[in-house]
């Protein structure tokens, strides 16, 4: 049971490792994109490669979608990413229940946004939990945890990818023990839980009166999407990569875009009541993807000019 493209790593680990998927349960399919055109979860696509079938009910709390479900007969439910919470009744559809592959160091970080929330809060160090899982948000007993490093230049995108490659890992050592009924479980403390929320487009958005470090880490945070955001000369001017200066502060009002040397190439930062803001690698509405430099010279009033505050 899974959804997005980082976990499709999962799926194939089972296969390479000679276990029987069964069938794989995933999100329904949704518009995507501009044209809002309809798209295929990747765990779908590849699910159908292999010929393996594919289910995609709206929810599981319904007798329609548990019956296909406990007709498979499965030993064990390997979930990671699928983006529902799975009611007592499909857990019990497998022998064994289900193992849930969550990309944080459980209690901390529950819920739908761990990786994103762990670069948002600075953590230097997440990882991996596998649960055994009840009907609960990852509140279930804990069978194994490894820590990971959170890399200084780590993004959602880059981050998520090696922590389901370390999670599928992890659960090719616990199934078969696991099904065996050859393993021990530790109960989390929930007292000390953290929880995620859904985190919407509004989210990223760039306000310069904040911190630079809180604004460096809300870019790699919404990296690959949404992707951070402002506005300039009243079109949308997203910011892809960005990092911190160590330098004196320039002098401006929060917002105001300045150069950090003299060119050519011309570095270029965002001044916040905090530190700078560096610009590495914009994206201007309607435009493709650039090197901050190469945008500031094809912009020339770019520099002096002054983003949102927020203020």
């Amino acid at each position: 049971m899974g959804t997005p493209e980082p976990v499709v790593q999962v799926l194939r680990g089972l296969l390479d490792a000679g276990h029987t998927v069964l069938a794989v349960y995933t999100q329904p399919d949704k518009p995507a994109g501009r044209g809002r055109q309809i798209a295929l979860p990747p765990v779908k696509r590849f699910a159908e490669e292999r010929g393996i079938p594919v289910f995609q009910p709206a929810s599981l709390r319904k007798k329609e979608a548990i019956e296909p479900l406990a007709a498979l007969a499965p030993d064990v439910l390997v979930v990671a990413a699928y983006g529902k919470i799975l009611p007592r009744q499909a857990l019990e559809a497998a022998k064994r229940g289900g193992l849930n592959i969550h990309p944080s160091l459980l209690p901390r970080h529950r819920g739908p946004t761990p990786v994103p929330t762990t670069l948002l809060e600075g953590d230097g160090v997440t990882g991996v939990t596998i649960i055994s899982m009840d009907e609960g948000m990852d509140s279930g007993p804990v069978l194994a945890r490894r820590e990971e490093p959170v890399r200084p230049d780590d993004t959602t995108g880059a981050l998520t990818d090696r922590l389901f490659g370390i999670g599928t890992r992890m659960v090719l050592d616990l199934l078969d023990p696991w099904v065996e009924g050859a393993l021990n479980l530790k109960m989390q403390d929930h007292a000390s839980a953290t929880f995620t929320r859904f985190l919407q487009r509004e989210d990223a958005e760039l306000k310069f009166d904040s911190p630079a470090v809180q604004l460096e880490r809300m870019v790699r945070a919404f990296q690959p999407t949404p992707g951070a955001f402002t506005t300039w000369q009243g079109k949308l001017f997203k910011v892809l990569e960005a990092t911190l200066t160590g330098g004196a502060q320039p002098a401006g009002e929060p917002g105001t875009v300045v150069g950090l040397s003299q060119g050519p190439p011309l570095a270029v930062g965002v001044v916040t009541p905090e530190g700078v803001l560096v610009l590495k690698r914009v994206q201007l509405e309607g435009k493709r993807p650039m090197r901050a430099e190469e945008f500031s010279r094809g912009y020339r009033t770019f520099v002096g000019s002054r983003l949102p505050s927020g203020a």
